[in-house]
Order: structure tokens, then C-alpha cells, then sequence
């Protein structure tokens, strides 16, 4: 999209998003929450990081395509262990 005023000019596009998938990906993310431990656990971090409840339902969403997509181009099986590890907490040593 392009908009032009007097002699500045500016060129922008347009960010939509596929609304069945955005659907379907609340549905799973929600249905993850009762299912997995590690989703919940994950979407605790989230909400007490600050996130309201559909922004880390989206993280949690975006996070488990992430972990399909893994799965799918290393042809390995899933492990809810492996996938919702908790963040490694930063050694005294590195931090200085």
C-alpha cells in the first residue's frame, strides 16, 4: 500500500493472519491446557510474565507449532519433557 502526501511518500504492507488457523490454534493451545503439564506450566510462565490470557494462549500456540514443526523436518517423536523444558536459569559467572 502506498501513500503519498505533498513530497513524502510512504510504502507499507498490509499484516493479516489466516483466521481459521488462528482459530484453530486457540482451540488446541485451550485444549492443551487440561491435556499437558508442560503447556500449563508454560502458560503460567507466561500470564506471570505479564501476558493476559489471549496473548499467552498465542505464545503457547506459537510454541507448539514450533514443536510440531520440529518433529515433522527431524522426523522425531514428541517428548512433553524435551518440549517444555523450563528456561535454564543464568550461572552467577556468565551473568558477570
Amino acid at each position: 500500500m502506498t501513500r503519498e502526501s505533498g513530497k513524502s511518500r510512504r510504502v507499507s504492507h498490509r499484516r493479516i493472519k489466516n483466521s481459521r488457523l488462528a482459530a484453530a490454534g486457540r482451540n488446541w493451545a485451550f485444549a492443551a491446557l487440561t491435556a499437558s503439564l508442560g503447556a500449563h506450566s508454560h502458560y503460567n510462565r507466561r500470564r506471570e510474565a505479564g501476558d493476559r490470557y489471549h496473548a499467552a494462549l498465542r505464545n503457547l500456540f506459537n510454541r507448539m507449532i514450533g514443536q510440531l514443526h520440529h518433529c515433522l523436518t527431524t522426523r522425531q517423536r514428541f517428548d512433553e519433557a524435551v518440549a517444555f523444558a523450563p528456561p535454564a536459569q543464568p550461572s552467577l559467572a556468565t551473568a558477570a
